[in-house]
Order: C-alpha cells, then sequence, then structure tokens
C-alpha cells in the first residue's frame, strides 16, 4: 500500500515533510520517500500524523456523570461490554495505543488478549489490573486495599499473577472518590517503594496516581516511573521529576470536562467542589512544569466524567492551549513521548514501525481540531476507520 502525504508528521519535532509517499508492507513501514510526480497511491490526505497513543484510560468506564454510583451499580458483564464498545470508538477516533490504568475483576487484560487475538476491534493496550490503594483510598471501589509494604508487595504480585503489564498506585486523595482530598496523601512512601520494588524486579513500569504536592514527592522518590495528574505539584516536585526522569501525565481532560459541565445538576457536589480546587491549580502548575522541561505524555484519563474515550484530541487541543506548546509539540506528547512512556513501540512514523496512522483534511499546524475528525485510520497498515 501506498499512502501520500501532502504533510506529513512523523511524531518526532523534525520539521514536517511535504509530499511524502509511505510504503507499507507486512503491516509496517516499509519506506519513505518523496511523493513521485505521475505515480498514483492507494490513499491520500491532506495531512498525515502517527496513530494517537493515550497513556491514560479507564475502558470500563464511559464518561458517566457520577463514576461511583455507575461503576457500583453496574455488572462484571455490563462493565465488560462498556470495555468493548470504549475500545472499538477509540480506535475509531484515531487512538490506537492506550494504556489502561485501573480496571475491575482483571477486564482490561482480558480485552487486550481479545484485540491481539483479532476476536474483538482496539488499540493495543497496556494494562494495569486493580489499582494500589490504601484501605478506603481513592479508587477502592475498583481497587486493591493495601495495608503496609508487605501488603503492597502481595498486591503487584496478584496484578503480575492476572496479566497485568504495569502498576498504577494511588499517592494521593483524588475527586472522584467521597472523603478522598486530592491534596493529601495516602499510601506511605514505604508502601510506595515496596511496590516500585516489586514491580522492577518483574521488569513493570509503575504509574502513580497524585494529585498533592506530599504524595507527588512521595510516588517519584519511590522510583514510579510517571506522575498521573500532579496538578498541585511544586519546585521540589519540579526538581524530583528532573532528577528521576520521571513523566508527568497532566489529564487536562478530566478536570476541564467536569468544570464545563457545572451547570447541568447530574454530578455529585463533592466532585464538583473538588474539581474546582484542582483545576485552578492545573492551570498553573502543568504549565510551569512544561516550561520547566519536565517530560509531558498525554493522557486524558478517558472515561471520567464527560471524558470521552473518542475525544481525545481534546486532550492535545489543550496541551496546545493550556500549556503553550506548538501543534506539534502537543502532537509528540500524545504520540512519541506516551509511546516511550507505554514501551510497546516507538510511536513514530519510520521505516520499520507498525503502520498506524491518521489521515486528515487539513495541517495540523492550521486547524488541531482536525485531529478530532480523521478522515482515515489505519492500524497495522490495515484501514479500520474511513468518514464518510
Amino acid at each position: 500500500m501506498i499512502v501520500r502525504a501532502g504533510v506529513f508528521y512523523d511524531g518526532t519535532l523534525e520539521t514536517p515533510g511535504r509530499n511524502v509517499d509511505l510504503r507499507i508492507e507486512g503491516g509496517r513501514i516499509a519506506q519513505i520517500l518523496a511523493a513521485q510526480e505521475g505515480a498514483g497511491a492507494d490513499l491520500q490526505a491532506n495531512c498525515v500524523t502517527p496513530g494517537l497513543v493515550n497513556a491514560h484510560v479507564h475502558l470500563e468506564m464511559s464518561a458517566q456523570p457520577d463514576t461511583l454510583a455507575a461503576l457500583t451499580s453496574s455488572s462484571q458483564n455490563q462493565r465488560l461490554l462498556h470495555a468493548v464498545e470504549n475500545a472499538r470508538t477509540s480506535l475509531q477516533a484515531g487512538v490506537t495505543t492506550v494504556r489502561d490504568l485501573g480496571s475491575s475483576n482483571a477486564i482490561a487484560m482480558a480485552l487486550r488478549d481479545a484485540v491481539n487475538a483479532g476476536r474483538v476491534s482496539g488499540p493495543r493496550i497496556r494494562a494495569a489490573g486493580a489499582v494500589l490503594c490504601m484501605t478506603g483510598g481513592h479508587g477502592w471501589f475498583m481497587g486493591r486495599q493495601v495495608d503496609g509494604p508487605w501488603d503492597a508487595r502481595k498486591a503487584v504480585r496478584e496484578q503480575l499473577r492476572d496479566g497485568a503489564d504495569c502498576i498504577k498506585l494511588i499517592a494521593t486523595g483524588g475527586v472522584l472518590t467521597p472523603g478522598a482530598v486530592p491534596g493529601n496523601a495516602q499510601l506511605t512512601e514505604e508502601e510506595l517503594r515496596a511496590a516500585c520494588e516489586e514491580a522492577h524486579r518483574h521488569g513493570l513500569r509503575i504509574a502513580s496516581h497524585a494529585i498533592g504536592a506530599e504524595g507527588i514527592k512521595n510516588a517519584l522518590r519511590a522510583g514510579v516511573t510517571s506522575i498521573e495528574h500532579g496538578h498541585m505539584l511544586d519546585e521540589q516536585a519540579l526538581a524530583l521529576f528532573k532528577a528521576q526522569g520521571a513523566y508527568l501525565v497532566p489529564t487536562l481532560t478530566a478536570p476541564t470536562c467536569i468544570l464545563e459541565h457545572l451547570a447541568d445538576g447530574t454530578q455529585p457536589a463533592y466532585v464538583l467542589e473538588k474539581a474546582k480546587v484542582v483545576g485552578d491549580a492545573m492551570l498553573v502548575n502543568i504549565r510551569r512544569a512544561f516550561e520547566a522541561g519536565v517530560k509531558i505524555a498525554g493522557g486524558s484519563d478517558a472515561g471520567t466524567p464527560y471524558n470521552r474515550h473518542e475525544n481525545y484530541a481534546y486532550e492535545i487541543e489543550l496541551m496546545h492551549r493550556l500549556l503553550g506548546m506548538t501543534p506539534q509539540q502537543a502532537l509528540h506528547a500524545a504520540t512519541a513521548v506516551a509511546a516511550e512512556l507505554i514501551g510497546l513501540h516507538r510511536g513514530v512514523l519510520a521505516v520499520g514501525e507498525p503502520a498506524d496512522l491518521l489521515l486528515l483534511d487539513r495541517d495540523i499546524a492550521d486547524d488541531m481540531r482536525t485531529l478530532a475528525r480523521p478522515q482515515g485510520v489505519l492500524k497495522d497498515g490495515r484501514l479500520v476507520a474511513l468518514a464518510a
């Protein structure tokens, strides 16, 4: 197959190419060369980018206004069906790789295996299994509650047994759990370190939910690979990010979507109150992190209130609008950097890499929102979505 791009973004920060042909063989990029005048192409688009990589999703959650009520009132079978549908819509929207950071009953692992076997349509999936939280802490309703360093080690081993290929730790309170204050630390540094040591021993990467500064620093000192959210970080946390080489996944869409629906009357009051506090901190601190050179990876926390899996392009738009990234920098964060964090592939369009492509009708430098309406989506060189 030959795909012709008027403007070609390879996922890096190199100058975009013009009039480029990509030759695809066996699901991978075989050759990238200047378009030959007069030669035909199987597909062509004004702009071509890599498939998007969402480093923070919850596939069994479907953007319901009250997350806790939705999860606790649904059956395992219903949540599995939600996950299958959300995987399908993610892929059709151009998200070709995701990292699921919290699921019940090993749903994300089962779905990952079904996608890999070709039984279900969806993106590539890294799956964390159950989140590891303190007893009664944030996310307890879909987590493995932990008390003490040895119990943390055991919980990591349980996720490994169940097929997890990464681990999610809860270092602070959060917005969607009643009584869990986002700024307060939860799992102790000792518990976090024990879990990290065990995960690293088995070659697993570790993500940590962490909003408050103390919990962020606890998690970074413990050795996590990435901080999820990070909205209340401080100068000491910035220094630790740089020293540890850790990634920050700011999930800008999660509080933004909650706050955009304040007047709907469908969300619990405790969610709205906490989201206002987190949203104010996010606007200042995540931009500071970007300007300080912290590695920003794209991830939307898809599945949280009003935050639909197929709307990942909004996260990329917010990285541009709120953080001051150029369109190409935001795309880079949501492709190459997010893929580097997840570890399944490089997230770039280069010879030998998976042929995951978005076909767009406009250059993203002219209109970021074109990412939200791809004209075509390829995964492994196979056309999985085509606009009417």
